[in-house]
């Protein structure tokens, strides 16, 4: 419907091409002829206010400047190969065809068309039209690009009209053209298609007039003229409507065009418009609410009649059609195939039965209050019993003893157990007059008006939702479920534990003052190498180019050569650590009060000992870094020479902080990048190795932490408490814990993540050992999965010690446990 309305409007004016000056030579429509009427619709579209006539009176009184532009969109189109000459044909046919129906409206209309714009133009006020509307310079070109289509379409019919008009007639044409010009260019500001409208659809609406959230669903609105999915305009998201919102100086005026989606500007008579609405006057500010009134009809009755001619005949007959209406109806009635309303009045009265209502209906029903929103109805108060009953049973008359407790209770009326004193009475006629009637109504009508009614929101939330939706254990496996073998040699407590890179052997030490080295496999004591002194930590090198174990007794710390595995290993192992390094840095005093090195000779060569470290306090922890040529170790009363960093290559130790932390429990190395995670009593502090800077502060909100691990990922860090909890650090998330796990009843000694698993375990003196599944997802947006799964409790407790360290194999999905019961197990 809206393309036929665009075809007739090209035929408004039929001078118009005449006057533009355009050359006799045929005119071509381009190939894209289907986007130009989606233009041209689009543009008639969007003025709704003007009429045709004012649409053709600024065709007319368009500046040469626009025409000239208008002709340049035709010019590459006149260069076109010659295949479409056909279609130029049978264009020229349909325009020559049209020709005969509007011969005759252009007879009339070319005189008619010249008073009018004589007349017309000069006498309306163009400023008042551009008051009232403003167009934007692209509806300008679109406007532009319809002109010329109705230019050509007018060229064409003047062509083949010459014969039948005088030359007298174009001359007059061209004076008349001169004077339009004129016109034009005094109002060459204006928008020569501020008044076009008309009543066709918005040519922009491609799913016709159907609700557009039937297109939520789908990527497109619509399609075009060859078939094409239509995709809809992108949406911003809110934080491109906040941009909007600041920088758009229109975004207050902007609305959303329900049929097609499309942002439209609000001018300032639609804003006008809708603010007179809005107060409730007129719309329209010429509308005179006051005009004298104008007598359309007479007030005097005519006494002719309405029609000339007399009745008809057939109105004083009866008519036989509704005569045979009537006799089918009775004898439908006859037959009973059709019931009166009587008859079936008595049959539903007779299948329902007597009807019931109540006699006092608000009793079951909610009392309704218009003027207030959600009333909440007054409690009613409660139903008169026996005692209150004018022949009361004599178990509810007041004996001499009852009525002088109730006597009693006058101060405090609120604790006897009736209000009044049943009385008995012969006959309800005999009751007088209940004396205490007013004030008890006083008092009912000051409970409802001091005592507001509100309503409550009550949270309804079952237990089972409260706990969170975790994967059933049985989909998490592998991990070890049962104790598999038991290490037994240690005469006392074993306090650490370490596994060789490969997982072929651990090492052991504890109180009885000797590190023993183990075969995971048989579980065999292949060595044991005494240290003289109560072992705290053990710790085997990473790097498997050299074979060490880094121990901790006492105030020493042994670099001990096991000489198990490979024995080429073991030799070049021997051979670098006989090679002392010379260096010409000189050693600061300060670190050399902390620690000397000491290479070992005699029978502690022979026992496997290479270098002894001698610290000026008790060793707490030793770790090394990946590469494994650092190490650190802990003296947590060294103050603020409590960590030491040493380097094996160079046989150099260094302070990497001059102030004290507080007290130092533990420190490890970042397994990827040059952090160190130093955890004091209640924080974790990272610092930067190469800028020597601190990175972030984990705050615990612990009294004591006792023990850390990092994931090998690097981004998360379990640390373990001694008030019995479990925090869940991830890195890139926050500085407070993410979870924190409450799984043990005593202090947490030793927690561990595995390397290839996801799986981390925690053991306590409680003599639990915690397996549970953490997964690491790549995806940041993703939050850790922690799963407890199993717990193991065979350790025995010894002096209120349980277990006190954890390790996980390196490769297979297997768990130690170093307990205070001398033993070291293995679950799997």
């Amino acid at each position: 419907m809206g393309q036929k309305k665009v075809s007739k409007r090209k035929y408004v004016n039929p001078k118009l091409g005449g006057n533009k000056g355009e050359s006799g030579k045929d005119t071509r429509l381009p190939d894209n002829a289907e986007n130009s009427e989606d233009l041209i619709a689009a543009q008639i579209n969007v003025d709704e206010d003007a009429t045709d006539e004012e649409v053709e009176e600024d065709a007319v009184i368009s500046s040469d400047e626009e025409v000239e532009k208008d002709a340049v969109i035709f010019d590459s189109d006149e260069n076109n190969d010659d295949s479409d000459e056909d279609d130029d044909n049978s264009d020229e046919e349909d325009y020559n065809s049209d020709e005969e129906d509007y011969d005759s409206e252009d007879a009339g209309s070319e005189s008619s068309y010249e008073e009018e714009a004589q007349e017309e133009s000069p006498t309306k006020p163009k400023d008042d039209k551009l008051k009232n509307k403003s167009k934007s310079e692209e509806s300008l070109i679109a406007r532009g690009k319809t002109s010329t289509s109705r230019e050509i379409t007018q060229v064409d019919k003047l062509k083949n009209d010459k014969n039948r008009r005088g030359f007298d007639k174009i001359h007059k044409d061209d004076a008349n053209k001169q004077e339009i010009k004129t016109i034009s260019n005094n109002a060459s500001d204006e928008n020569e298609y501020a008044y076009d409208s008309s009543d066709e659809e918005d040519i922009r609406n491609t799913i016709g007039n159907v609700p557009l959230k039937w297109y939520d669903e789908y990527d497109h609105l619509g399609y075009d003229w060859e078939g094409k999915k239509i995709p809809k305009p992108e949406k911003g998201d809110e934080l491109d409507n906040f941009l909007k919102r600041m920088e758009d100086p229109d975004f207050w005026r902007t609305i959303k065009d329900p049929q097609t989606g499309q942002d439209v500007v609000l001018s300032e008579a639609d804003i006008d418009l809708i603010v007179r609405i809005q107060k409730q006057k007129v719309p329209d500010t010429q509308f005179d609410e006051y005009a004298p009134w104008v007598d359309w009809f007479t007030s005097e009755v005519m006494k002719t009649p309405l029609r000339k001619f007399p009745e008809h005949k057939r109105s004083f007959l009866p008519s036989k059609n509704e005569a045979r209406k009537v006799s089918k109806l009775v004898h439908a009635l006859k037959m009973g195939w059709i019931k009166s309303t009587t008859e079936m009045q008595k049959e539903r009265e007779k299948n329902q039965g007597p009807q019931f209502y109540m006699l006092w209906q608000s009793d079951d029903q909610a009392e309704e209050m218009r003027r207030i929103h959600k009333h909440i109805p007054a409690p009613k108060r409660h139903l008169p019993g026996h005692a209150e009953s004018y022949n009361p049973p004599p178990e509810y008359l007041f004996d001499n003893k009852e009525l002088k407790e109730w006597n009693k209770l006058k101060a405090t009326p609120w604790k006897r157990k009736l209000h009044f004193i049943p009385e008995k009475f012969g006959s309800l006629r005999e009751v007088p007059a209940y004396p205490r009637y007013i004030k008890e109504r006083f008092q009912r009508c000051l409970d409802l008006y001091l005592c507001s009614r509100s309503l409550k929101m009550r949270l309804t939330i079952e237990p089972e939702a409260l706990v969170p939706q975790l994967p059933s254990p049985k989909d998490l496996q592998p991990f070890p479920t049962t104790m598999f073998m038991v290490y037994k040699g240690h005469t006392d407590m074993v306090r650490s534990i370490t596994a060789e890179p490969e997982g072929q052997f651990i090492a052991s030490g504890g109180d009885d003052m000797s590190l023993k080295i183990w075969e995971v496999s048989t579980g065999r004591c292949l060595k044991t190498v005494p240290c003289g002194g109560v072992i705290r930590s053990v710790s085997w090198r990473p790097n498997q180019a050299m074979s060490l174990i880094a121990v901790a007794a006492d105030k020493k710390v042994l670099l001990i050569n096991p000489g198990v595995g490979d024995n080429v290993i073991t030799s070049k192992t021997d051979e670098l650590l006989e090679i002392i390094p010379q260096s010409e840095i000189i050693v600061s005093d300060r670190v050399q009060n902390a620690v000397q090195w000491e290479q070992a000779e005699g029978e502690n060569w022979n026992n496997g000992i290479r270098i002894i470290l001698n610290h000026f306090k008790i060793v707490k922890q030793v770790t090394w870094h990946g590469k494994g040529d650092y190490f650190a170790t802990v003296m947590p009363d060294g103050q603020n020479r409590s960590v030491l960093i040493n380097q094996l290559s160079k046989r150099r130790s260094q302070l990497p902080f001059n102030k004290s932390k507080g007290l130092i429990q533990c420190v490890l190395f970042h397994p990827i990048r040059p952090y160190l995670f130093v955890a004091t009593q209640r924080n974790v502090r990272i610092y930067d190795l190469v800028q020597q800077v601190m990175v972030k502060k984990l705050l615990s909100n612990s009294q004591w932490i006792s023990t850390m691990d990092i994931h090998p990922g690097g981004d998360n860090v379990l640390v373990g408490t001694y008030d019995r909890k479990m925090l869940w650090f991830d890195l890139d998330f926050s500085k407070e814990p993410y979870q924190t796990l409450r799984l043990h009843g005593t202090g947490v000694r030793a927690v561990a993540f595995h390397k290839r698993y996801p799986l981390f375990a925690s053991g306590a003196d409680d003599r639990a050992l915690i397996v549970s599944h953490g997964m690491v997802y790549n995806d940041l947006l993703q939050n850790p999965l922690i799963v407890p799964l199993k717990r193991l409790c065979n350790h025995e407790s010894y002096n209120d010690f349980g277990i006190l360290d954890v390790m996980f194999h390196p490769i297979e999905p297997w768990v130690f446990s170093a307990g205070a019961d001398f033993t070291i197990r293995m679950y799997t």
